[in-house]
This record gives structure tokens, sequence and C-alpha cells, in this order.
């Protein structure tokens, strides 16, 4: 392991203690069984972290209650493989902006970048503490420069059978979890919360975006944000949201898909189910891009199940046609296609931000949406607006809350 300096973090295992000034790098051999514990060096942390998860010897790493790691640098734990970080304490993102700017790992999909990337296999991230991303220094530069790109707080990349569980995630700067390109991957009993304490919002934090990845549990969690509270991205199936509280988000998205020319998006097997929604902008929706020059697609076998919702502006939404001008949805329909869809059992207020309308499910022309069902949807206006109005085109709609929406109007 090599000489300690004061100028990283102290690396402690059970079975022997690494103590500054040390003579000799203490044997392998000696810790085989060890259970490794972060200390805060006053500088940066993040080479002492990366070397306790890529050391083999240390199954476990800790950061203990009381100890905050300062991460300076970018970390790639991209070869990790059957360990557990055991996070009591906290690990914080240093705002160093210029330093990000240059550093953070990059992804072509939306032009997003990273704090973070956590991949391998048989990996677990918990332990009660926290991950804070610094996100107010960020929050005021993109209000000046929307240029800014923003580090996404967690990444898991290309990752099997990961457990993220009991961890406070805060003030991330976008993104908050991105999952790229994984396979069998939970988190459960999440709080999330991306607050700006100025007049710039925290815009763009969605709680979890899942991307080229199967097989992903988000369940029992807490978010506080100002964008989706999930969002399945391109290539996202068989995927389980349970038992989310979302405020102030912009709801259980599917989608955008279809946003680029020459690609293939699917999304399939979804099921979001005991949903609180509240003082949000969306509640159950579906986008798809329209137009001329974008991709293609297929949404397929979604559930939205179980929603209470609060003080939302559209509690129940398709939109295949969307960032589109209705010009151009009509003479470019999207190519990204809507089928088998249930909104089931879903309740509570809207904000009247649409009047008296509460539902809106609006496909492009040409018969892009198919087997579209609505059931027990009891949600209500403001009572200024009188009774709820749903409104709908281009799709004959199925399920006992049909009649509600009357007869879907054709564009084209």
């Amino acid at each position: 392991m090599g000489w300690v300096r004061a100028s990283v973090a102290f690396l402690h295992c059970a079975s022997a203690v690494l103590l500054v000034g040390a003579a000799a790098p203490t044997p392998i051999e000696s810790r085989a069984s060890g259970s490794c514990t972060l200390k805060a060096s006053g500088s940066d942390d993040a080479p002492a972290f990366l070397q306790a998860v890529a050391d083999s010897s240390c199954p476990t790493v800790t950061i203990p209650s009381g100890t905050t790691l300062s991460i300076q640098s970018k970390l790639n734990m991209t070869s990790t493989t059957n360990k557990r970080i055991n996070l009591e304490g906290t690990i914080k993102f240093n705002p160093d902006i210029d330093y990000w700017a240059d550093n953070a790992f990059t992804f072509d999909f939306q032009d997003q970048v990273a704090f973070w990337l956590l991949g391998g296999k048989n990996i677990v991230l918990d332990g009660g503490g926290t991950l804070d991303g610094s996100g107010q220094a960020w929050y005021d530069a993109f209000a000046k420069h929307s240029s800014t790109l923003r580090p996404i707080l967690l990444t898991i990349f290309q990752a099997a059978n990961v457990t993220v569980q009991n961890i406070r995630m805060i003030n991330g700067p976008e993104w908050i979890n991105f999952v790229n390109e994984g396979q069998d991957i939970t988190f459960r009993n999440i709080t999330i919360s991306a607050v700006s304490t100025s007049k710039n919002a925290a815009k763009n934090t969605d709680g979890w975006d899942i991307f080229r990845s199967d097989n992903v549990v988000i369940a029992d969690s807490d978010i506080t944000n100002g964008d989706d509270c999930v969002s399945f991205k391109p290539n996202a199936t068989n995927i389980l949201v349970s038992n989310l509280s979302c405020n102030g988000s912009h709801g259980i998205s599917v989608g955008s898909l279809g946003q680029y020319e020459g690609e293939y998006d699917i999304v399939q097997n979804v099921l979001a189910t005991n949903i609180r929604m509240s003082n949000a902008q969306n509640g159950a929706r579906v986008k798809a891009w329209a137009g001329k020059g974008v991709g293609s697609g297929i949404v397929k076998n979604i559930t939205f199940d179980g929603f209470v919702e609060t003080n939302v502006d559209h509690p129940v939404v398709i939109d295949q046609c969307y960032m589109t001008s209705d010009d151009d949805c009509a003479k470019y329909p999207s190519n990204t296609y809507i089928q088998d869809v249930w909104f089931t059992n879903i309740s509570g207020t809207s904000s009247g931000k649409e009047k008296a309308v509460v539902a809106s499910l609006s496909c492009s022309p040409d018969g892009r949406c198919s087997n579209i069902n609505v059931n027990d949807i009891d949600v209500t206006p403001p009572s200024k607006y009188g009774a709820a109005k749903f409104s709908c085109q281009n799709v004959e709609l199925g399920g006992d809350a049909a009649s509600s929406f009357g007869t879907c109007t054709t564009t084209g």
C-alpha cells in the first residue's frame, strides 16, 4: 500500500493500523479479512478512497459517522467487485467548478458529466450516511451561464448486482442518480433533497435516470427535487418503482424518447406503484419527440398504479409531440410508438394550472398510440374551476374511465 502521508486520508484496517510516518507498508496477508476505515485528511480524500475500494483485502470500506471525506478529484470505481461501501458519515464533493469542467467524466447522452462512476459487480453502498454534491454553487453558476455542465452525484456504470440503500443524497448539482448500462440494480430507503437556498432554482435535479439498463428497483424513498422524480430513459426495461414520496418534481416520466435521429429507443415493462406526488409539475407521464430529424422507438407495457397526487399541474399525461409544434407534429408524427399503457387508481387534486383539466392524453396522428387504458381516475381541480375535465387526441381509450374523456379529437 506504500507510505501514508499526512496529505492523504488515513486508511485504517481492523487487523492493522497505518500511522503517519509508518516505516514500512503493512503486509497484505495481515489484512486479508480486514474492514478498512477512512478518516478525513484535510485535503483531497479521493485517492485514499479509491485505494481502499480497489484493495481486495478490504471487503468493507467504512466512512465512519462524524467523518466527512472531501472529494476534490473524480472517482473511477468501474472495476469494483464484491465490495461494501459502508457510508456512515459524509462524502462531500468539492464545488471547484473549473476543475470539474475539465475533469469530470463525460457522457454523450444529453451532454451529461459525473463526479463518480461506481461499476463492476456485487456492490453494496449503504450505512445511513450522506452524499453531498455541494449543489448551491452549481445552481448559482448555471443561472449565470446556462452552458455550465453540472455533474451527476452518483453514476452506476456498467454494473451488475448493485444495492444502494439507507443513504441520504443532498445538494446534487444536476441529476442525482444515473443508472447507465446496469443489470440487477436496487435502490431502497433513499432520501433525496436538492433545494436551492438562493433565488436560483435547483434545475434538472432528476432523482433517478435509468438508461440502457435492465431489472432496476427503486423503492421506499423520499424525494424533494426540481425535475423528474424518476425518468426512464432509452432502453430501460423491467423496472419496478414502488412506495415513493415525490415533492416538487416533474413526475414519474417515461422519456423523453426519440430525441436523436438514427437511434431506436425502448422502454418496456415498467411498473410504478404506490406513489405520493405533491406540488409537482406532472404526475404520471409519457413523453416522446415528434417532428423532423428525430429518432424512433417503442414504449410498451407501462403501468402507473396507485398514485395519490396533491397540487399537481398535470396529473396524467401522454405527450407524443414533446418539444414539437402542433404543425410539425401533424406533418411529422412521432416515430416512438406507445402501446399497452395503464393509468390505474390515480386520485387527488390538481393545481389548477390547466384550470379544470386533470388528464391530457395527446398522441401523434396516424395511429402512434394503441391500447391506452384509464381506470379509476379520481382527480379534482380547485373548486373554482368546477368539475374535472379530461382531454385526448389521436387515441382510442379503454378502461372504466374512458367515458370521462369523451370522443378524442383527431389531428393531422
